[in-house]
Formats: C-alpha cells, sequence, structure tokens
C-alpha cells in the first residue's frame, strides 16, 4: 500500500523515497488527516484543496513540515488547533501561509514558537488583504505574545510586519519596488520606535535633543532587502545636543540589534575612527574639506527616517550643493571606476562567480554605472536626484542619458538580481549573496523563483540560463556605461554650464568665445527646444561640445556644422544614440566639425559617414587592393554609365571622409585613432601616421575610382576585341603624394589589336578616355576629381591618346628635358597591367638616361625653374609662405631631387622611384647630398606638405598661401598639433629657408 501512495503524493511535488514515507505519515490519519491511505486520495474537498497549495509551495516539503509543525505546536496550548480550519475557510490565507511556509524556514519557524501569529495573515472582514506596507501593529503584537516590556514588544511587531511582506511577496500581492519599499519602511518605523525607547531611557531631567537618523544605502534609496544592515547617518542639531544625541544613537543601535538588525554608521565622516554623532555644522565642514568622492556618491541615497526629520531634510539640503558638484574633481570619475573595481577585487575567488550582489555582472555594477550618471549629469538635471536605482534609473532613460533598450535591460537584470536576493534571504532570514552550490539548494532557489523544468531542460538549467543572460548583459552596460568616455567630458563642464536655459547659455557662449552668442544660442534652441527624447539627449551632448567648439579658431562654425549634420540625421534612430554611448564619437564629431570645413562638408553630403568615427579600425585606410576590388564591384551593378559612376563617387566621399577625419584627428590627443596593437606589445601609432601616409592613401583612392571609371568607360565604349588600355599616373598621383585639392594628372596609352586599323583603334581608345573624363567631371556632390592629361607630348596641342609605339616615336625623337623630368613620377594606375608595365619600360631610358644629364640640359632645368618662379607665384603671394612655390616649398625640393634622379638614376637604381622623399633618401645615402641638406630639404618639403593639406580641410577649397595671421592661420596651427600662431609661422619660416639654401646647394652643384 505505501508505495502506490508514494507515488500519488510525489504528483503534489513531494519527495519521493524516505521523504515520501514521511510526507505519508504527516498528512495520513495519525497526523494532519489530510490524507486517506487505503484509498490514495485527499480525505475530503479541503483537505485537496490544501494539498494544491503545498504542491505550489517553493518546496512543498518543508511547507508541509512547518505546518504540521504548527498544528501540533496550537495542540501543546492546550486549545483547538484552529490553523486548519482557517486554512479551509480562507483561500488567500491558505495561499499565504503555505508560501511563507514553503520559502522560509526562519518565519516557520517563529510561527510555530509564535503559533497564534499566523492570525495576522488572515483575509480582513472587508474581503482585502492584510496590510504589509511595513508598519508596525505594536498592539497586536503585544495582544499575540505572551512577552512584555517596550524591545520584547516590538521585536514581535517587527517579525509580523515582516510576516505580512514576505507573504505579499510571495503571492505576488506586491511587486519588487513595493516590496523594497515596504521593507525600507518597516525600517523607519522600527528606527523611529528604537528612537523613542532610547530617548524614553534617558535620565531624568535631562533635555531632549534634537537629533536627526538619516538612512542611506538601501534603506536610504527606499531599496532594503529581507536581511541587511541598516546604514545611517546621525545629525545633532547643536554642540548642547551631543551628549544626550550620543546616548540615544547608541541605545537605538543596541535596540535595534537585538529587534531586527545591525545599525551600521560607518558611512559617518572619518567611519568607524570618528564620532558617532556629529552636529550639522560639523558635518558640513568635514565634507566641504575632506570627503572623499565615494562619501558624496554614498549621499546619493540620504533621506530622512527618524527623529527630527525637519533636521534631517536640513542636512540633506545643505550637504546637496556638495554632492552635485562632486562630480567635477579631476579624480571624481576615475574615483568611482576604481571604487568598483576594488570591491570585485575584495570577493573571495571561490564566490566570485557565484557573488548576485559584489560580483561582475551583479547588483553593484547597476549601482555603480548609475550612481555615476547621477553624479555627472544630475548636476543639470534635478530629475536624475533620486535616491533608488530604479526611479533614478527611469529617469536617466527618460532624460535620453541611457538609450531605452540598455536601460530596460538594467531594470530587467536589476528585478531578477533582486529577486534572487530575496529569494536567498528570506529562506533562512540570513544576509547573504551567494547562489548555493548544493543540488538540493539549488532546486528549492529555482521553484522559489517560478521556474519550472522544460522538454530537454530542468528548472535549475532554466535558472542558470537566465542568470547568465542577465549577468552577461548588467556587466556588458556596466562596462559601457561606467566607462563611456563622453562622463569625462560632461564631469569636466561647470554646473551651469549644464543648464542651457536661455540667459545661462547667452552667458556661456559669451565666455566660451563665440563671435555671435545670439546666433549660437538660435542654434541651441533650435537643437534643445522642446520635450522630446532627441532634445533632451541634445541638452546632455551640447554643454561637452560646446566646450570643444569653443577650442576651436572659429566656434560659431562648429556649432552651425552640427546643427546642419543633426537637422540631417536628428530624426535618424541610430545618430544621437551614437553620439551619446559609442565611445569618443561626439568628442571626434566635434572636433572634426570646428577643425576642417573640407571634413565638415563632406559630413554634410553623406552624414551617415559619422558611424566611422566610432572606431579606430574604421578610420584607418583600407589597403590599395580592397579599395580597387569595391569600388568597381560597385560599379558593375550598374548597367548605366551614369549610375555606376554616382555609386564609384559615393565610395569615394566616403573615403575622402575617412581619412580626412583620421587626419584632422591624427593630432588630437586622446582622441586620435590609433593601429592596433602588435604582437610584440609595441606600441600603438595613429592611423595616418604623416603626411606621407596620407598620400598614399588619397592616391589609392584616386586609383581606385580611376580603374571603376575605366571599366564603366570601356563598358560604354567598347573599342575592337584585344585593344589593350591603360592609365599612367603622373605627377603626385604618380608619384602617390596625392593631396586633398590634387587633380589626377594622367597620360592615356593604348595598344592596337594585331591586324587592326590603327585608325579605328585610336578612335576608340579616344572615346574610352574620353568618356572616362566625362563620368567623372558630371556635376555632382562631391569633391570633384578632375582628369588632367596636360603633361601628354605635346600637352594640350597633343593627341589625348597615344599608343605605345606613338609614345615609343616621340620620346625618341622629339622629347625635351623637361618631359624625361615628368617621367619621373609615371606610374602604371588601371587598365591593361602588360601594357603598363610596358610603358614604364619604355620611358625608364628617357627619365633615368644612362649617361646623365649633359651641361646645357641641367642649365634649362635650372632656367626653367627660375621661369617658374617668376611666371607661376600668383600676383600679390608672399614667396616665404607660398606652400607649392615659395622658398623650401615643395617645388623646390621636388625639382632638387628631380635633378639628382635625372643626373644619377641611370647608374644608381636605388634612385629610381616615383616618391620625392624616398628619392631624396637614397640620394642621400649614395652620398649625392649632404646629409645635413638632405634633412632640411625633407623637413621643408613635409612641413610644407602638411600645411598644404591643412589649408583645404580648413577652409574646405584649394589654396597654397599660408596666411600670416587670422582664424585660418590658428585652424591649420591647431589641426597641426600646435598652440601658438606666431611661433608656427617662425618655425615655417625658418624651415623654408633651411629648405631654400639646401636646394640651391644641390641644383647649383657642378654638372
Amino acid at each position: 500500500m505505501t508505495r502506490p501512495t508514494r507515488g500519488r503524493l510525489a504528483r503534489y511535488g513531494f519527495a519521493e523515497g524516505d521523504g515520501g514515507a514521511r510526507a505519508a505519515d504527516l498528512l495520513g490519519p495519525d497526523g494532519l488527516g489530510l490524507w486517506r491511505t487505503e484509498e490514495q486520495e485527499p480525505a475530503d474537498e479541503a483537505a485537496g484543496e490544501l494539498l494544491a497549495a503545498l504542491s505550489r509551495a517553493a518546496d512543498p516539503d518543508l511547507a508541509l513540515r512547518q505546518l504540521h509543525r504548527l498544528v501540533e505546536a496550537e495542540r501543546r496550548t492546550g486549545e483547538k488547533p484552529g490553523v486548519l480550519d482557517a486554512l479551509a475557510a480562507d483561500p488567500e490565507l491558505r495561499r499565504r501561509l503555505i508560501a511563507v511556509l514553503g520559502a522560509s524556514s526562519a518565519l516557520g519557524d517563529h510561527l510555530v514558537a509564535n503559533p497564534r501569529q499566523w492570525t495576522v495573515l488572515a483575509t480582513e472582514p472587508d474581503g482585502l488583504a492584510p496590510r504589509a506596507d511595513g508598519r508596525l501593529d505594536l498592539a497586536a503584537a503585544a495582544r499575540l505574545t505572551a512577552a512584555t516590556g517596550p524591545i520584547p514588544v516590538l521585536r514581535q511587531a517587527y517579525r509580523l510586519a515582516l510576516l505580512r511582506i514576505a507573504a505579499a511577496d510571495l503571492t505576488g500581492g506586491r511587486g519588487l519596488e513595493q516590496t523594497m519599499a515596504a521593507l525600507s519602511g518597516l525600517a523607519d518605523a522600527t528606527l523611529a520606535a528604537a528612537y523613542d525607547i532610547a530617548v524614553d531611557e534617558l535620565p531624568e531631567g535631562t533635555p531632549r535633543p534634537r537629533l536627526a537618523v538619516v538612512a542611506m544605502g538601501k534603506c536610504g534609496g527606499d531599496e532594503l532587502n529581507y536581511v541587511s544592515d541598516v546604514d545611517v547617518i546621525f545629525v545633532a542639531a547643536t554642540d548642547e545636543d551631543l551628549a544626550a544625541a550620543t546616548q540615544v544613537a547608541t541605545r537605538l543601535i543596541h535596540v535595534c540589534g537585538l529587534v531586527a538588525w545591525p545599525v551600521d554608521a560607518a558611512l559617518r565622516p572619518e567611519g568607524n575612527r570618528g564620532p558617532l554623532v556629529r552636529t550639522l555644522a560639523s558635518h558640513l565642514a568635514y565634507y566641504r574639506r575632506w570627503a572623499r568622492t565615494w562619501e558624496f556618491q554614498a549621499l546619493l541615497k540620504a533621506r530622512p527616517a527618524a527623529g527630527d526629520l525637519a533636521l534631517a531634510r536640513e542636512w540633506i539640503d545643505a550637504l546637496a550643493p556638495l554632492v552635485w558638484t562632486a562630480a567635477e574633481r579631476p579624480e571624481a570619475v576615475e574615483d568611482v571606476r576604481a571604487m568598483r573595481r576594488k570591491i570585485i577585487d575584495h570577493i573571495p575567488p571561490k564566490e566570485l562567480e557565484r557573488e548576485i550582489k559584489r560580483g561582475p555582472g551583479g547588483l553593484r555594477d547597476i549601482e555603480f554605472a548609475v550612481q555615476l550618471l547621477q553624479l555627472v549629469h544630475g548636476r543639470g538635471d534635478e530629475s536624475l536626484r533620486a535616491p533608488g536605482t530604479i526611479p533614478a534609473l527611469r529617469a536617466l532613460v527618460a532624460g535620453g542619458y541611457v538609450g531605452r533598450a540598455d536601460g530596460e535591460a538594467l531594470l530587467r537584470g536589476y528585478r531578477f538580481l533582486r529577486g534572487v536576493e530575496h529569494r536567498l534571504q528570506l529562506q533562512g532570514l540570513r544576509r547573504t549573496h551567494t547562489v548555493p552550490t548544493e543540488p538540493d539548494a539549488l532546486r528549492w532557489l529555482a521553484a522559489a523563483l517560478g521556474h519550472a523544468a522544460t522538454p530537454g531542460r530542468s528548472a535549475v538549467e532554466e535558472f542558470r540560463a537566465e542568470w547568465v543572460t542577465h549577468a552577461t548583459e548588467v556587466r556588458r552596460l556596466h562596462a559601457k556605461l561606467l566607462y563611456r568616455p563622453l562622463l569625462e567630458s560632461v564631469a569636466r563642464v561647470p554646473a551651469e554650464g549644464l543648464r542651457l536655459t536661455p540667459e545661462a547659455a547667452r552667458h556661456r557662449l559669451e565666455i566660451l568665445g563665440f563671435a555671435d552668442p545670439a546666433g549660437a544660442l538660435r542654434h541651441l534652441q533650435a537643437l534643445t527646444g522642446g520635450v522630446s527624447r532627441t532634445a533632451a539627449i541634445q541638452r546632455t551632448l551640447l554643454p561637452v561640445l560646446l566646450s570643444e567648439f569653443a577650442d576651436a579658431p572659429e566656434p560659431d562654425r562648429g556649432l552651425l556644422n552640427y546643427r546642419q549634420v543633426s537637422d540631417k540625421l536628428g530624426s535618424t534612430p541610430w545618430y544621437l544614440r551614437l553620439l551619446r554611448d559609442s565611445g569618443p564619437v561626439a568628442r571626434r564629431l566635434a572636433r572634426v566639425l570646428s577643425s576642417s570645413r573640407y571634413t565638415a562638408d563632406l559630413l554634410a553630403r553623406e552624414p551617415e559617414a559619422l558611424r566611422l568615427l566610432a572606431e579606430d579600425t574604421e578610420l584607418t585606410p583600407r589597403p590599395r587592393g580592397v579599395l580597387a576590388e569595391g569600388f568597381t564591384a560597385a560599379a558593375a551593378r550598374h548597367a548605366d554609365p551614369v549610375e555606376a559612376t554616382r555609386a564609384v563617387r559615393a565610395l569615394r566621399r566616403r573615403e575622402l571622409v575617412r581619412l580626412a577625419c583620421a587626419d584632422v584627428l591624427s593630432r588630437a590627443g586622446a582622441l586620435a585613432p590609433l593601429t592596433p596593437r602588435t604582437a610584440d606589445g609595441g606600441g600603438r601609432l595613429p592611423t595616418l601616421a604623416d603626411v606621407s601616409a596620407v598620400g598614399v592613401a588619397l592616391s589609392d583612392v584616386a586609383d581606385a575610382t580611376l580603374a571603376a571609371a575605366l571599366r564603366t568607360a570601356r563598358d560604354a565604349q567598347p573599342g575592337p576585341p584585344g585593344l589593350r588600355f591603360a592609365v599612367i599616373g603622373m605627377g603626385r598621383l604618380g608619384g602617390r603624394e596625392s593631396n586633398y585639392l590634387s587633380d589626377a594628372d594622367v597620360l592615356f596609352v593604348y595598344d592596337p589589336p594585331p591586324g587592326a586599323d590603327e585608325r579605328a583603334a585610336g578612335a576608340a581608345a579616344h572615346a574610352i578616355a574620353e568618356e572616362l573624363r566625362r563620368l567623372l567631371s558630371a556635376p555632382a556632390p562631391d569633391p570633384p576629381l578632375g582628369v588632367d592629361a596636360d603633361l601628354r607630348p605635346e600637352g594640350r596641342q597633343g593627341p589625348l591618346v597615344r599608343s605605345l609605339a606613338a609614345y615609343a616615336q616621340y620620346y625618341a625623337r622629339w622629347s625635351k628635358v623637361w618631359e624625361a623630368q615628368a617621367l619621373l613620377r609615371a606610374r602604371f594606375v588601371c587598365g591593361d597591367a602588360d601594357l603598363g608595365a610596358e610603358f614604364e619600360a619604355l620611358v625608364d631610358p628617357v627619365r633615368y638616361p644612362a649617361d646623365g644629364l649633359t651641361r646645357e640640359q641641367v642649365v634649362e632645368i635650372r632656367r626653367i625653374k627660375a621661369r617658374v618662379e617668376t611666371e607661376r607665384l600668383p600676383r600679390g603671394a608672399d614667396p616665404a609662405t607660398h606652400t607649392k612655390l615659395g622658398r623650401g616649398g615643395l617645388a623646390d625640393v621636388e625639382w632638387a631631387v628631380q635633378l639628382l634622379q635625372l643626373r644619377h638614376a641611370g647608374r644608381l637604381p636605388a634612385l629610381r622611384g616615383t616618391r620625392t622623399l624616398d628619392a631624396l633618401a637614397a640620394a642621400r645615402d649614395a652620398g649625392l647630398v649632404d646629409p645635413e641638406d638632405a634633412a632640411e630639404m625633407a623637413a621643408g618639403w613635409t612641413l610644407a606638405a602638411q600645411v598644404r593639406n591643412a589649408l583645404m580641410l580648413v577652409r574646405g577649397r584649394a589654396g597654397d598661401q599660408l596666411p600670416r595671421h587670422g582664424v585660418e592661420l590658428a585652424g591649420v596651427v591647431r589641426l597641426l598639433g600646435g598652440d601658438d600662431p606666431g611661433e608656427f609661422l617662425d618655425e615655417y619660416l625658418r624651415a623654408g629657408r633651411r629648405s631654400r639654401a639646401a636646394m640651391e646647394r644641390v641644383l647649383d652643384a657642378p654638372a
């Protein structure tokens, strides 16, 4: 008979084996009389309902044992047991009491010791559940216990209130926030009762002191758990109150320890080494002079709890200005981060992965992230000054400081982790935050949290899966929010700078140096007006961005550019989220928009490209092959040549944004994009380390653009089968020294198929070249890539395209020395690679003459150089600061290097390169140039190239003249990492003079 009974009882969740026999005994006729052993069924309908309630308990066996003990305790009192009848008559009582008995052995033990106290869970006569808001019912406690005296009665009242809270929590009568608030309210009531007891015990004649008990920590945040120290700070009004106040505080701590939980006053100034009670004035003096960041962080949760509540409020209000400026300390943000790391470091390694409070992905991760955001942003937004974690997190989401999805994920994680913490503590009313490892304990915890087995997975596995999901997400968001680079930037903005009221904003704009504060204010009002989430996020970002704009020579232009980008992208979901959440994007964007009109114009045309600012890898130049493949593939997706070219130009525009942003940011300190750390641990470098790297990257983009355009042109103008066609780079393109304003200097070469008509082949090649130029010169919102073929034989008077044989004939018969000089930069760019190699081999004897130059040719080069200086320097230009044709600038160095190549590359292959600095280094190594002269020319050329690029970036239009004063000079200097425009100009002039002198020594060297 026993075995089937056990099987039937197992359906109610009771243990099988010996545990099943125990359940049968407790439920059978000799126990509670709820189970008919022979019939293997409940004794009656009421018994069936009670068994069903037991089956729903977190631990049915524990609930049954406790219920049996409770009934036995009632019988021992000599009274008829009333609990079973009450459970049958009151379904809600049945649900509440069984839930408590199955979830908390400690509360069950309390009820067994006090067998009439279960009645406080009975449904009220009006049908409502018993009040579970944390209020103390001292009268009921006195009635339901034999104990006398204020402290024992208070202890019983505390347990009754806790019992009601637990019952409401376990049966869904109260959610997490209501439960935490009720537990905090119970703590307040207990503190107040203990305070009254302590005051009543003062010696007769002692004046009642003005003493405030301020709740801190979880109690202050209205988020107390079941078992915790209650953190407080004691505040006396005056020195006269101190002696009696200290007596009261000491006794209060003792009473609360006897009644409920330890009171911890260690958050007071100087901690346990400091006096237990201080006056309001003493507190203020300490916090003004000595308090550390964590102490202000703790004050976020300060709340009046007991004693003189008006004094507590006065104390909190007096300290508020200090709390809400604490984040402006230089070390504040890092202090909070360091404190979080310190907490993790102090967790025993064996508990680290099981700690739901202090461990990674635990409650502390959420609390620290929220509190740091409160300290930083709450200075200017009073809606964030909520003591509790959940209200503060909601306010951060509502204010746009935390994304909606991130905020919801943190709220879910917080609720889950606090739910686990509550169930763990409720079981034995012990202070614990560690998930157990024992299988039985894990099964109980999973059941207590409502997890059930699913096909293929046990309830414990379901719990673990949810726990890992929440912990992983919490840890990720903690790192994202706590280490958000924007935090340091916001913290550096004075509190008044965060309150963008019209008057405050106008005043701040004037202080920041905006030339037109009224106009800037209109931009701010347009960006931040209204109550939309977009406006809220803008109000968070703009104080930081304004500081960045203010560092630029033209703050107004930076703000205008930002307004234009925001107008185009403001309604795009990812835009402001990217600025707020993604690393240094906001500050990088501010730097770019305030430093470079060229880049701002590109972003205005391609605003989505600002995503590139989020990752250093996105601000790294793409390899030449990757560019060519991508550009060509984009063109191939369109049958229409115009559409194909438009796609290619869009890709080019995006690459120009990438390079310009990387260039602008390369000297911006912490904002500079860096290369990945090498395997050997070597240092990281800017992704665009120098002007040579910029030249190579821009040339690679031009190469890819020409290659894709050539393919499109050939598809549009096919020509005869077998026609070979190639584009040869010349000038800066050929030398891979392109800058932001460079045209593509090219030569077009073709080779007719064998047996083809020469005239027809030439016409076809001409049509391809013209089509390529037409496609790339079509009006479009892009920086143009002009295709310039003026360096071809006979210049503009000669044919646009020549065959390889025609080039050979021309260079053999009519080539001049300046054409040989131009060919020094010739390199194959795109088209038929074999034809390109044949062209390079054809011109090698011309540009690298075996016997060097004759005396007459050297004289001719010097004459042309002098003529260029005289005739091509623009009227009114300052030769000392003209980057291209000025003294010691680009042309000076290039002519000197090219003369060396023409004279010596025939016998020195190391000189045979198209890049200026490489050829100069080779000439130095070959002993053709004095090392000091080589260094001076390299420095002059590099500085001139940097300035020329910077001028284009700053002005947004072509220009070679470095101004001697004004905002453009200041912009160039800032872009190049300088501080003082005057010093920079002196350095430029000095470098130019030295470079010019070195060039003259090379140019005037004997032939």
